[in-house]
């Protein structure tokens, strides 16, 4: 089944060398998406250096992902790309101890990724990463290196638990 990541109505984009990726919080239901002004806002931080044009397209309540048995697919909140990179982001807003949110997270990107790279338009990245993004500033009991090493031999994506996206 094609499923279109890449669509223009809710994409959005930047060249700016420093903007912010939001998402409301529930029960609001509307989709991620790039600001440039409002930095308190901001649940993760784009920094792109070289001022590329930078798209940001909505997945969670935009991408339309089904599961074989007809049941909603997890996904993240949005896909960031340019040039020959794609970068999967889901972005949090929680105080908490411990790795719940974390694993949620990563679960959400699991099955959004493997969604894509069943697309013919996953061919076109060379380069492939994930984030999970945290605005408050986690407090981890212990180091993510061997979930973001498993998460790279499984999916070929690079993880990153942070909320500096660095492109």
């Amino acid at each position: 089944m094609k499923i279109e990541f890449f669509n223009n109505i809710s994409e959005t984009s930047s060249q700016k060398k420093k903007f912010g990726l939001c998402d409301k919080q529930p029960p609001v239901k509307e989709p991620a998406y790039i600001d440039e002004k409002n930095g308190s806002d901001w649940i993760a931080i784009v920094l792109n250096d070289d001022g590329k044009s930078i798209n940001f397209n909505a997945i969670d309540n935009c991408v339309e992902i089904k599961r074989a048995d007809g049941k909603d697919s997890k996904r993240c909140d949005g896909v960031l790309s340019f040039e020959t990179t794609v970068i999967f982001v889901e972005l949090k807003q929680r105080i908490s101890k411990g790795n719940s949110w974390i694993k949620d997270a990563e679960e959400q990107l699991r099955e959004t990724i493997s969604n894509f790279e069943k697309q013919e338009e996953a061919e076109n990245f060379e380069f492939k990463k994930a984030y999970i993004a945290n605005s408050e500033f986690p407090k981890f009991r212990s180091s993510q290196i061997n979930r973001m090493d498993r998460f790279y031999k499984e999916t070929d994506y690079i993880l990153r638990i942070e909320n500096r996206i660095q492109l």
